[in-house]
């Protein structure tokens, strides 16, 4: 129950200040999401720096971690977690999985959301 409520507070932080940097960010260069590029570059940054000093300097709690990559860097942006899981399959040598992650992830995301356009369009 304790890392449940470390992930759900990490995450409510991240979530709420991935708001408030699009909304100041995303305005500036129309048609173009500089607040959503910035927060998802940042937080891919930020887990990478999480990661890196929670293996070489052992005061990093387990929940510390748990709280900063799953919950903080998971709430200000999937992409980090999505970028994190890419590169370790690059590491473990998976390049099929990888590629293949890469591609489902980016098409059948980008086809579900139209197909959920869609469904509330033609059903509703």
């Amino acid at each position: 129950m304790k890392n449940f409520l470390l992930v759900f507070l990490g995450g409510g932080i991240g979530s709420a200040l991935r708001y408030l940097i699009s909304k100041a960010l995303n305005p500036f260069i129309p048609s173009f999401f500089l607040g959503t590029f910035g927060v998802n570059m940042l937080g891919c940054l930020l887990i990478g720096l999480i990661l890196g000093l929670s293996a070489k300097y052992t005061s990093f709690s387990n929940t510390a971690v748990l709280f900063l990559t799953v919950g903080f860097c998971g709430g200000f942006t999937t992409f980090s977690s999505f970028a994190l899981e890419n590169y370790g399959m690059i590491r473990e040598g998976q390049i099929f999985l990888f590629l293949l992650y890469i591609l489902g992830s980016v098409v059948l995301g980008i086809l579900a959301v139209a197909a959920g356009l869609w469904l509330i369009k033609a059903l509703l």
